[in-house]
């Protein structure tokens, strides 16, 4: 089942009303040729047999990965989910702004209610001023595991990429592949507190490759003429593991990452975390033949299991047709018997190699970087072992000593509330569903990447938010902890991009480190992977309000609470304003 477009419906009269409607509230933006795209998404359980074994794998209309939606910058996605599996689903649009739209935003009990089994909801949010390469998936539990698909945001018509325009472009999805349901994987870890059974393969473009059993015939393939560029759309979908991505023998031109571009960089070797997504440039310039693209752990947390397979696909040169024997020529690759070449691959705890790849992204030009703060705020992100709670048999406390792992930031470990969305409670003001106390530094200092004392490694369960007021400019320190284990952690926030400003290693030291702050070009993302023993800083303007969950994308660590909402408040008249909510979102 390979990823397919799904067919575009556009209907004449909600355009032009769309485009009239796009030219009052947006008078600096041309939307006369702005598209409403309209997709059915059918979420049923379809058998896919992947390692010898066939499981029924929760799926967007029978594929895997899902449907590949593609879109112009400016145009409006009403998507309509329909739910025949037998547990809850929401769907995220990772990356996606959602200006004023956070109803359609779809993390489970932060932004709506799921949507049960038998019930459906439509999303409907236009994407402005993003262009490149984003994605979506399943929001609940571990439903992302088979549910995610690709998200292309071309140029809006009539305009062009900043590089020479590719031959041809390919989404590249990086998965995870459990040989059993996932859902029971992660629910045997909620009962016994241990950590989750680690995947059983990686996959590309939903197929492990060569080097897994009952694999080789199915290999993705990626076809290439010599000579020509073209573009590798990469995508981490996986659920726990950063991966590094080769193609042997070729070099990687980066230019963009999570649909901003980026000023130009070669490389030979890419590192994503999960839920960032990077584009590159790749050019036929080596001898007619196959060669494997490969994608492996970046494993940082010491003692920690994880899968330390290689999933691949191929690289595969077609020979150029010539004059009227083009139909016979066209489709036939290098022979087929051709062993593909492999690439050597980074070990899996290079930090190193991790550390120049994520230094090397800068945007195209100066950009608009806020410079004053109003709210400086300071993260620490980190595992934790609770105590056995005195009900609970030894059996339900395998983590550690007899505990049960947690995770935290700022020594809250988030709890999602179970009956109402946390922005419905915000949007009616129904209290006792969360709390705005969530502390804007550690309520305690200590050397966050030392030797932390026990006391410490047990966090407060929560559910607690940070108040921003709209408009404000925001600077969020991410300072990852050495509790249990340090670890690169992917931080996303929900919203919003923002500016990497720096990174760097051991704790942020704010007289030395910010004169290493780049004010001037610092890239443009939505998930930031915060060095293993080390911090991150990154910027922006609050100015999308909304309930906005900010959370490792590893779901093993947003599972155990490593997560926090970001309350935007209201600014001033509409249109800076959240929208009413959608007459069909889902009621818990």
């Amino acid at each position: 089942m390979e990823p397919a477009k799904t067919i575009l419906h556009h209907h004449k009269y909600s355009s032009i009303f769309l485009a009239i409607f796009l030219l009052f509230t947006s008078p600096f933006m041309s939307s006369a040729n702005a598209k409403i795209h309209e997709h059915e998404f059918l979420v049923e359980a379809t058998p896919v047999k992947r390692l010898c074994k066939t499981h029924n794998a929760i799926t967007v209309n029978g594929q895997f990965p899902g449907p590949t939606l593609e879109i112009n910058n400016g145009d409006t996605l009403v998507v309509k989910v329909t739910n025949k599996a037998r547990y809850n689903v929401t769907i995220h649009w990772h990356g996606v702004r959602q200006m004023r739209t956070g109803w359609a935003d779809g993390p489970e009990f932060v932004t709506q209610c799921p949507i049960r089994p038998g019930g459906s909801y439509t999303y409907r949010f236009t994407v402005q001023g993003q262009e490149g390469t984003l994605w979506w998936h399943a929001h609940s539990s571990w439903l992302r595991a088979t549910v995610y698909g690709a998200l292309i945001i071309l140029p809006r018509e009539g305009e062009r990429y900043p590089f020479p325009k590719p031959k041809h472009e390919t989404p590249i999805l990086l998965g995870e592949w459990w040989d059993a349901n996932p859902i029971d994987v992660v629910r045997q870890a909620r009962r016994t507190g241990g950590a989750p059974n680690v995947s059983d393969a990686y996959t590309i473009n939903g197929q492990p490759g060569d080097l897994y059993k009952c694999s080789t015939k199915d290999t993705s393939i990626v076809p290439i003429h010599a000579g020509e560029t073209n573009l590798l759309r990469v995508i981490n979908a996986a659920l726990n593991q950063p991966l590094f991505f080769t193609v042997a023998n070729h070099k990687l031109t980066v230019v963009g990452a999570d649909a901003s571009y980026l000023k130009p960089f070669t490389t030979k070797v890419l590192i994503l975390g999960p839920g960032q997504t990077t584009d590159v440039l790749i050019t036929g310039d080596q001898p007619p033949s196959r060669y494997y693209m490969a994608a492996r752990a970046y494993q940082s947390a010491q003692n920690a299991a994880f899968d330390n397979t290689t999933t691949t696909a191929i690289l595969e040169y077609k020979s150029l047709h010539h004059g009227n024997h083009s139909k016979h020529h066209h489709s036939k690759g290098v022979k087929n018997k051709t062993k593909p070449i492999m690439p050597p691959l980074p070990a899996y705890n290079d930090t190193n190699t991790v550390t120049t790849f994520s230094r090397s992204f800068r945007s195209p030009r100066k950009v608009e970087v806020p410079t004053e703060i109003d709210q400086s705020l300071f993260f620490t992100v980190g595992l934790g072992l609770n105590k056995c709670p005195k009900n609970f048999k030894a059996n339900r406390c395998q983590g550690p000593n007899g505990t049960r792992f947690t995770a935290s930031m700022n020594n809250v470990s988030f709890v999602l509330p179970n009956n109402v969305s946390i922005l419905q409670a915000h949007y009616h003001g129904t209290p006792g569903v969360f709390t705005t106390d969530f502390p804007g530094k550690p309520p305690v200092k200590f050397d966050y990447t030392g030797n932390v004392s026990r006391s410490l490694w047990q966090p407060i369960p929560g559910t607690k938010a940070h108040k921003l007021k709209f408009g404000s400019r925001v600077e969020i320190v991410l300072q990852d902890t050495s509790i249990v284990t340090p670890e690169n952690h992917p931080i996303h926030l929900h919203g919003y991009d923002f500016y990497i400003v720096a990174e760097g290693f051991g704790n942020f030291d704010p007289k030395k480190d910010r004169a290493k702050f780049n004010l001037v070009d610092p890239p443009l993302r939505n998930t930031v992977a915060v060095p293993v023993n080390g911090w991150a800083v990154i910027r922006f303007v609050a100015d999308n309000p909304g309930a906005w969950l900010m959370h490792c994308h590893l779901d093993v660590h947003i599972g155990w609470g490593l997560a926090t909402v970001l309350l935007v408040e209201n600014g001033f008249g509409k249109l800076q304003s959240i929208e009413p909510p959608p007459v069909d979102l889902p009621l818990c």
